[in-house]
């Protein structure tokens, strides 16, 4: 069963020296409505534009979802 994206992203939380990825995983995690079991990048593009933390950059969300398709 493959990881959704959120279980994915949380390998980024938490370095010492934050960067894009990590301001965008620590955002995601302490956001409750997060849609933590999707896979769809649709679903997850959207909530992104339209409801989520600023610092959840669509540009980063982008370059995160590359890593998450490639594995």
């Amino acid at each position: 069963m493959k990881r959704s994206f959120y279980q994915f992203a949380l390998k980024y939380r938490g370095k010492v020296r934050p960067d894009d990825f990590s301001r965008f995983a620590d955002a995601m995690f302490l956001d409750h409505s997060f849609p933590k079991s999707s896979e769809d990048f649709e679903d997850l593009s959207r909530y992104i534009e339209e409801k989520a933390h600023p610092i959840m950059k669509a540009s980063t969300f982008d370059a995160m979802w590359e890593e998450y398709t490639a594995l």
